[in-house]
């Protein structure tokens, strides 16, 4: 289609903000915005804030009124942290929905403008093409070869016709062109559209639960049980012993508080939505968070060539003129013999050209010759890219001539130009060797043509012209990026539409492993799944694919328990990207169909970014275990104290409150799922090989040593709480000993739990803002228990002697640092 920008004034930059004053933003919602009365009711349905509330109200009951005070005051930050994490994950979200907004071209001040879906406003000219989803109700102004999609609206997959008469010229939100280029001129948007009406939301992000988050639900679950046990337990006991049904209820709430980890779903949520919006700004956008769970876990990379591995600038190096029988470097002549092959070529391709393979033609031809303007032809009719292999036909008009121009697949080019055995041999031979020095080559043929077009554009009577070598040099940094990939334990594989000697060859220039096989489609096509498990295990190039052929190499890559990534560009890469675990659009080159059947996006086609956002998914993954190996240990101490001096018929068996509890869940909960996920990325964590995806989150390893460092903790506790009770010291003292060793065993586990791998020597080092709010924070509180008066009547706690001071913090050093030691012998063992 010829341009036709300069002939259409589009809308006036002064009209805009009335217009969009009048008709609002181009969206549709179709849920409801959580308010914060949703937020809240959620809150309280949580089991921790049940609690609290029973607490509370004990209490008042009690008669014990700064008790339950301070208790509805914990309520409230309880609260608070909720909303605080609720609102900063949502606005994480809103955030990331920013970057995913569509971009459409228009028309505007009488010139090409590209601007957010979401600013279109009715009277816009659009100008959309193959692969756009349509994002606004409008009608056809000029098209050529023009398909939509329209299943969305319609429930019918086969494509619609679309013109400009008055019967097919009507496009609608949501629909998807299929083929051919066209202006369009907005008529409807947002909630006005077709597809507003009728109530459909193409929204891109979803929030369905994950493996990891089921795994999660059900740790928690069991710890909810387990609390609810112990409650009903140490309730019973303390009832049996004290007959004071309130007091005991308070003793049971204490112990259930302390078995309930709640941060961890709340660290969960927060780390994926945060972690999704800073890959984001680093223009890495993934379209739904739990897209990180994956990453980490990559094993395999399914890459295509063109603009991926190569720089996607592409120039036309040798043509091959059947006529003639000549081989022409372009790169050392200055004058073509013939000049008919690149010709033809020229006159298949867009007249303004897009495609980086066209533009190195329009640049061929703008050396030699134009094409289009050394004779006046019309172009009145075209048939798109397709077909399998693919070509697509330009046919012009030119004083009642009708010329006709294809390109495409050569083994397509010489079977629709009928060509003789002997030819094909030839050209076969001269094919191998071009695409063995790592050129993607293309044939050319020509037609006139009298009456009727063909159905198929297979049916005119071809004439075979030649071939084209383009060359398409390897991106400069793709050799580092692979080795930081091998690295990691990842294997890589390279699926091209291009010739097996084209690919082996860009393969070897990139330092591909295992280069010097390949198969092609047809071949995968003809293996039984069993057989093709079997090849995709050790095979890294793939050439000649096609749709159908790539989907069955990623289920077979899949089937083989691998967590595949896949790059893809194009509107036939769809279901490819859909089918792996993280389709990775393009975001320069990719069309609008690629990116929303990705669950990443790289904004600048830098593959680069695909190691930061594995490097990035491993990292938030890593944290996320440390916050949770964490909860895990520090709620250990706290749930034995709780309850094995009343279980063991101690002098002061119920050492802690639900005050103390409330308060270390305070502290607790904002380490989790803040400290934590700031951490920053550990060095040898892109050394490491991928995560088993289907195991559970920690290995029976990692478990037990979190359950010793726990243990050691309140082995510590305990030991201090029973001789300073048998030492005849008052309950309140003997409560600040051991509220204080637990308060800095939380601060060293903290800071020792930042690696397990890694010492305080190193870990030290690492850049994280909220170090010294941690401590900061713990030693207000301290110092706080120790020289305020009512905070102390309030705790039930006491000062205590220097040396007693002293001993509280050696004994939390010791219980903690032990593991410091166990990490020092890891690494001298490696």
């Amino acid at each position: 289609m010829n341009d036709f920008t300069s002939e259409i004034e589009g809308l006036q930059s002064g009209k805009i903000i009335l217009l969009q004053q009048q008709y609002g933003k181009n969206l549709f919602e179709a849920e409801k915005p959580r308010r914060l009365q949703h937020i809240l009711w959620d809150i309280m349905k949580e089991p921790m804030f049940i609690m609290l509330f029973i607490a509370c109200a004990a209490y008042f009951i009690l008669g014990e009124t700064k008790e339950g005070i301070l208790m509805a005051i914990a309520m409230i930050f309880v609260a608070a942290i909720s909303v605080f994490q609720e609102v900063k994950s949502s606005r994480a979200l809103e955030g990331l929905k920013k970057f995913t907004e569509p971009k459409i071209t228009v028309i505007r001040d009488q010139k090409e403008q590209i601007i957010l879906s979401e600013d279109l406003v009715p009277g816009d000219v659009m100008i959309l093409e193959e692969g756009n989803r349509i994002p606004a109700d409008a009608i056809v102004l000029r098209q050529n070869d023009l398909t939509v999609n329209e299943s969305i609206i319609t429930g019918e997959s086969v494509p619609a016709d679309k013109n400009t008469t008055e019967t097919h010229n009507q496009l609608f939100q949501g629909t998807i062109i299929n083929s051919g280029k066209c202006y369009a001129r907005v008529v409807a948007t947002g909630n006005k559209t077709m597809l507003g009406k009728l109530g459909k939301s193409i929204s891109g992000i979803s929030t369905s639960k994950t493996l990891l988050q089921n795994q999660i639900g059900r740790f928690v679950k069991i710890m909810a049980i387990t609390g609810l046990v112990a409650f009903v337990t140490i309730w019973l006991f303390n009832f049996l012993q004290t007959k004071d049904f309130v007091q005991s209820l308070l003793f049971g709430l204490t112990l259930a508080m302390s078995a309930v980890p709640e941060e961890i779903p709340v660290a969960f949520s927060s780390f994926m939505a945060l972690g999704a919006y800073h890959m984001a700004k680093k223009g890495i956008i993934t379209r739904q968070p739990q897209t990180i769970e994956n990453l980490g876990a990559v094993s395999v990379i399914c890459l295509d060539k063109t603009g991926t591995v190569t720089e996607n600038k592409m120039q036309v190096h040798t043509i091959y003129d059947f006529e003639t029988g000549l081989l022409e470097d372009l790169n050392i002549i200055k004058q073509l013999q013939n000049g008919n092959v690149l010709r033809y070529a020229r006159l298949a391709s867009e007249a303004s050209p897009f495609d980086a393979m066209e533009k190195a033609i329009a640049e061929a031809c703008e050396m030699h010759f134009d094409t289009l303007k050394e004779i006046p032809l019309k172009l009145i009719h075209e048939y798109p890219l397709s077909g399998q292999p693919p070509m697509m036909t330009h046919v012009y008009e030119w004083e009642n001539i009708r010329v006709v121009a294809a390109k495409g697949a050569p083994e397509r080019i010489l079977k629709i130009c009928k060509a003789g055995d002997d030819i094909i041999d030839k050209t076969n031979s001269i094919i191998k060797k071009m695409a063995s020095g790592g050129y993607r080559v293309i044939a050319t043929c020509s037609a006139e043509h009298e009456g009727e077009y063909p159905v198929e554009q297979d049916d005119f009577n071809w004439k075979f012209e030649g071939l084209l070598a383009l060359y398409d040099p390897p991106k400069k940094n793709i050799n580092a990026v692979f080795n930081q990939w091998y690295a990691a334990g990842i294997k890589i594989k390279l699926i091209t539409g291009d010739y097996a000697e084209t690919a082996i060859n860009i393969a070897e220039q990139i330092g591909m492993e295992q280069s010097e096989k390949s198969i092609t489609g047809a071949e995968v096509m003809n293996l039984s799944v069993t057989e093709l498990r079997t090849v995709v295990k050790d095979l890294n190039i793939y050439a000649r694919m096609f749709p159908d052929a790539k989907l069955k190499v990623i289920d077979a890559i899949k089937a083989n328990g691998e967590i595949v990534a896949m790059t893809g560009d194009g509107v036939n890469d769809g279901p490819a990207l859909k089918s792996s675990h993280i389709g990775i659009a393009m975001g320069d080159r990719g069309t609008e169909i690629a990116k929303e059947a990705a669950d990443l996006i790289v904004t600048d086609d830098n593959l680069e970014k695909i190691t930061i956002a594995i490097q990035q998914g491993r990292k938030i993954y890593n944290n996320l275990k440390k916050a949770v190996r964490y909860i895990i240990s520090i709620h250990i101490p706290i749930i034995l104290t709780a309850s094995l001096p009343l279980i063991l018929g101690w002098k002061f068996p119920n050492i802690f409150t639900p005050i103390h509890v409330i308060f270390l869940e305070l502290i607790m909960g904002p380490t989790c799922s803040i400290f934590y996920e700031k951490e920053p990325v550990e060095i040898s964590i892109m050394k490491k090989i991928p995560r088993d995806r289907t195991s559970n989150m920690f290995s029976s390893e990692e478990l037990l040593i979190s359950f010793i460092q726990g243990i050691v903790i309140a082995a510590g506790l305990l030991i201090l709480y029973y001789n300073f009770m048998t030492g005849r010291y008052a309950i309140e003292y003997v409560r600040t000993i051991v509220f204080t060793t637990l308060i800095y065993s939380n601060i060293f586990l903290t800071f020792i739990n930042r690696s397990f791998d890694e010492t305080l020597i190193k870990t030290s080092r690492y850049k994280n803002s909220l170090v010294p709010f941690v401590f900061l924070v713990s030693l207000i509180f301290l110092s706080s228990i120790y020289f305020i008066a009512p905070v102390q009547q309030l705790f039930q706690l006491t000062s205590i002697k220097g040396i007693h001071y002293l001993i509280c913090v050696l004994v939390a050093l010791v219980s903690t640092s032990w593991f410091e030691i166990y990490k020092l012998n890891l690494k001298n063992i490696a």
